[in-house]
């Protein structure tokens, strides 16, 4: 039951945090931080009640567990000093030492959800609804948000109304909701290249894919479009053999049709216009969307304290020091998550941020060999997601917003799990062995990365 418990909460979390408007405000991230806190009581409940000590030996939360560590040493006082007669003031690495406590507990409470959701997710059944939680939630989603944008594009849900940015769906930033459908595209994109899904439920998945896809156009986010582009062209990548040209020209064809399709659904629901505003945005006299000057006053503040960075979360703080507007707006992120992690991280932040990708793909590319259809497809999918928000951080701040670090943080423990061996697993006889592999072959992974290891099947 505690573990039942559990899992409910890690997936209504990433469902409420979301609806939440992405949960950036403090009472929905207080309320997130309360739900972690009780997935950890429940945790040591379960412990004490069952005498096994339970958690997952992924290395993916070292990295997630070493920037906590790091956050802690950043706002140790080195001495003190006295500033305009303020005596005593202490002299941390951090910028802002509150703000760094602060990010301290959001990557603790991030931490909480990675590793319960690897626990907990503990077997084929659990694996599989929260796949479908991605796609199913992802798809009536991105419906809601075609007809809001529609019937009240600027405002959520018809009462909150967002003064600096374009909302779009729950997200007061629309470049914040194309970041998180993107990720639910390409794990659905992933299952059908995979030939994961049966005949009967195809039409399913490409309606669904259909609506995110529309709903990611209408956003006009520019980043999320290329984005969502690249994790298609890696989809292709690794699972056609790409010394066979015909299957290859074929995948291409059927994604170009696909993406006419949905440019024809998006001028026919949103009109011309829904396309222009991706070009608009270029011409943008908003200074904290002028990633050209962000960038430059960010590589500036990088450069002060490029080993130590200026602290978790401090990044606000530091800025308006190299600011040449003289804070004419407030900035609070770079806009590019890779030169914000070396601002607020410096070089122990690149170092941690390049373990974590380097894990997350090793475990990706291994578990995309397994025979078993079902296994391969979601670490197809979900692989492809965290691919297109790599892809996207070089634009925006998307990982910075809680609701699309959890459904990243989802996808990539759908990528560690897909290769490991739970209790219902179905037994493997020979003549389920030969016919899974010859249904592989029907589905070759690029052979760049194919092997010949040990294979987990259901």
């Amino acid at each position: 039951m505690t573990s039942k418990l559990i899992f409910f909460i890690l997936c209504a979390s990433l469902v409420l945090s979301t609806l939440l408007y992405g949960a950036v405000h403090q009472p929905i991230l207080a309320l997130f931080y309360l739900s972690m806190s009780l997935v950890l009581i429940l945790w040591a409940i379960h412990i004490f009640s069952t005498g096994e000590l339970r958690f997952s030996k992924s290395p993916l939360q070292i990295p997630l567990l070493a920037t906590i560590i790091y956050g802690i040493f950043q706002i140790i006082p080195f001495g003190y000093t006295t500033i305009a007669d303020v005596e005593n003031i202490p002299k941390t690495i951090s910028a802002d030492p509150f703000a760094t406590k602060l990010a301290v507990i959001h990557f603790f409470a991030l931490l909480v959800y990675f590793a319960a959701l690897l626990t907990y997710t503990d077997s084929v059944k659990r694996l599989r609804k929260l796949v479908l939680l991605v796609i199913i939630f992802g798809s009536i989603y991105a419906f809601y948000a075609i007809i809001q944008s529609v019937i009240s594009p600027g405002k959520i849900y018809g009462i909150y109304e967002s003064k600096f940015a374009q909302p779009f769906g729950s997200f007061v930033n629309r470049h914040s909701y194309a970041a998180f459908i993107e990720m639910s595209i390409a794990m659905t994109l992933g299952i059908l290249f995979a030939g994961a899904v049966s005949k009967d439920k195809r039409l399913l998945y490409l309606t669904a894919t259909g609506l995110m896809a529309v709903s990611l156009l209408l956003s006009g986010s520019r980043g999320g479009l290329i984005a969502f582009l690249s994790s298609v062209m890696f989809l292709i990548f690794i699972t056609t053999d790409t010394n066979s040209k015909a299957k290859l020209a074929l995948k291409f064809a059927l994604v170009l049709t696909f993406l006419i399709a949905v440019i024809a659904g998006t001028i026919l629901v949103g009109g011309e216009s829904t396309l222009t505003r991706i070009v608009e945005t270029t011409q943008s006299q908003d200074i904290t969307t002028n990633r050209i000057h962000i960038w430059s006053v960010t590589l500036k503040v990088i450069s002060s304290s490029p080993i130590f960075g200026v602290g978790l979360g401090a990044f606000p703080q530091a800025y308006t020091k190299f600011d040449s507007l003289s804070g004419l707006e407030r900035v609070e992120q770079a806009h590019n998550d890779y030169l914000q992690i070396l601002a607020d991280a410096g070089i122990f932040g690149l170092i941690f941020a390049g373990l974590f990708a380097l894990w997350l793909f090793r475990a990706g590319f291994q578990n995309i060999k397994t025979e078993n259809k079902f296994r391969r497809a979601v670490a197809v999918g979900a692989l492809s997601g965290c691919f297109a928000i790599f892809v996207h951080s070089i634009f925006d701040f998307v990982l910075h917003v809680t609701a699309i670090s959890l459904l990243f943080l989802t996808l990539t423990a759908i990528v560690v799990l897909s290769g490991q061996k739970f209790p219902d697993d179905e037994p493997e006889t020979p003549r389920k062995r030969r016919r899974k592999r010859q249904v592989a072959e029907k589905i070759p992974i690029n052979p760049k990365i194919q092997s010949h290891g040990e294979t987990i099947s259901e």
